[in-house]
């Protein structure tokens, strides 16, 4: 009797599959986070072959902070318009018009935070009962926290001590009226996994991943990109590097990193050698040791 192994990529396909399955047959409203970023436009392609041939059954929900990259709105766009999915839009610069929150002053001013209330208010108008990042336990110390299903508390609150067992995979997705879950398919991959299925698999990403001319200001050991939002401190000097980004989020807040990987088989060279996180030039996540887990427990993705 001959015996069958499956690659160690299509174990975690296979067991992120699952999950999406799982959601779509536990709730009644889900939604994946999609940000442009790699991990969710990963989510994204998983759950269109977990449901294939059908189209994916549930939307895309993107919290827009108004400082987003152009070329990662224009992938947005594109790729709602090829899978045929439906968006729905939570926009901070409409939170910030509405006093829900306030803009943030100061040389390091970001909406990251801003996201939460945003993202909170888009979950609760859209009665969603999950929304499923693209989240990873090796990308930084809060997430390695998280379960396969993350529960949310009636103010859309995480409690790290307060999650449920999921001995054997069995996942349960049982809640209360106002609460909800987050359910993050890609938990057990790494930063490389991501990078060698997104190859085998040939899917496509943002140019912005890819080593490219910017002109950029170092700040907070990271080469961060000029922009309208940014604003130079004395002693800042505008300079040309070629760079690419191992992460996505604001663009006043995404650091770039020297770099000549152009190619899928480069940036997975390049990754496979690398010693930090992919989130270590991410000026958001340098405030405090527990900037993370602290945006977590308020709300964030």
């Amino acid at each position: 009797m001959s015996k069958y192994y499956l690659n160690y990529l299509d174990e975690l396909e296979s067991e992120a599959i699952y999950i999406l399955r799982e959601v779509w047959a536990q709730f009644e409203n889900p939604v994946i986070l999609f940000s442009g970023g790699k991990d969710s436009i990963l989510v994204t392609h998983l759950a269109k072959k977990a449901f294939y041939p059908s189209k994916i059954p549930f939307p895309l929900m993107h919290v827009d902070t108004g400082h987003n990259f152009p070329e990662t709105i224009q992938f947005r766009d594109d790729l709602i318009e090829k899978f045929d999915a439906q968006l729905i839009v939570g926009s901070v610069q409409e939170s910030i018009d509405k006093g829900r929150v306030a803009e943030e002053k100061g040389k390091n001013a970001t909406r990251n935070s801003l996201q939460i209330t945003t993202l909170l208010d888009a979950i609760e108008s859209n009665k969603v009962d999950c929304a499923i990042g693209g989240g990873r336990r090796d990308e930084e110390k809060a997430r390695a926290k998280e379960r396969f299903f993350s529960h949310r508390d009636d103010f859309g609150q995480w409690d790290p001590k307060n999650q449920r067992p999921e001995l054997w995979n069995i996942l349960n997705g049982k809640h209360f009226e106002g609460e909800h879950f987050r359910a993050f398919p890609i938990s057990n991959w790494t930063e490389m996994d991501v990078w060698n299925y997104i190859k085998r698999e040939s899917i496509q990403i943002p140019s912005l991943y890819f080593a490219h001319d910017r002109k950029v200001v170092w700040r907070n050991d990271s080469w961060i990109p000029v922009s309208e939002y940014l604003k130079l401190e004395e002693g800042e000097e505008i300079v040309t590097k070629k760079i690419r980004f191992r992460t996505l989020g604001d663009i006043t807040i995404t650091g770039g990193m020297e770099s000549d990987a152009d190619t899928l088989e480069k940036i997975a060279l390049e990754v496979s050698a690398m010693k930090k996180t992919e989130r270590g030039n991410r000026t958001d996540d340098k405030r405090s040791e527990t900037s993370m887990e602290d945006r977590k427990r308020q709300g964030y993705f």
